[in-house]
């Protein structure tokens, strides 16, 4: 079996680069969040109209 050789780059990880990457997945759900509680709310309100 031929070996593979392998190469690891090292690379410094700075808290702003975590807490940014935190806060956009933050913001992502809070936006999915809302569409989601907004499509819940025009559901509801369509079910209670047309079967109301």
């Amino acid at each position: 079996m031929a070996e593979q050789p392998m190469n690891i780059e090292m690379v410094e990880v700075k808290s702003e680069d975590i807490m940014g990457e935190r806060r956009a997945m933050f913001d992502s759900f809070m936006v999915a969040t809302k569409w989601g509680i907004g499509a819940t709310v025009v559901l509801l309100v369509g079910i209670y109209f047309f079967f109301g």
